[in-house]
């Protein structure tokens, strides 16, 4: 079967109603879903197998202040069934061309150190890798505080 490319709205989120395992990290919920696709700047694609999801990519316009836009890859995940033929490009490929479309000029993404499989794909595609530092904190529990 074919694999088509889907940028995600309102009127077509039913394409979400089966997804294939593995290919978001949680069940999506309809109050998160609806904020998400009515944020401006934020965008889905998903690759879609007949009716079946099997990968999906998220990413977000960074305006800045000081220089041109960016787009950060935010999550991209493909069904293990279905890896290593293309889909995780083919999805890249989408939103990087959707990125250019809101005048972003860079694109970046993070990943975990030891996740091998991202870092060998993620070079494939010619992303440079480069080391830093990240922080995070639950909100709530005592930052800025």
């Amino acid at each position: 079967m074919a694999i088509v490319i889907h940028g995600v709205t309102a009127e077509n989120a039913d394409l979400l109603a089966k997804v294939a395992d593995d290919v978001f990290d949680e069940d999506i919920t309809p109050d998160r879903l609806g904020p998400f696709l009515a944020a401006a700047g934020h965008v889905m694609f998903v690759a879609v197998e007949a009716d079946l999801v099997v990968g999906q990519i998220r990413g977000m316009v960074h305006v800045q202040p000081d220089r041109a836009s960016d787009l950060y890859i935010d999550n991209l995940g493909v069904a293990p069934s279905h890896k290593r033929r293309g889909i995780g490009r083919q999805l890249i490929a989408a939103l990087v061309r959707w990125g250019e479309a809101q005048g972003c000029t860079y694109a970046w993404l993070a990943t975990e150190s030891d996740n091998d499989e991202a870092i060998s794909f993620y070079e494939s595609l010619k992303f440079e890798r480069n080391q830093l530092e990240w922080f995070a904190s639950a909100i709530g529990e005592g930052v800025g505080d």
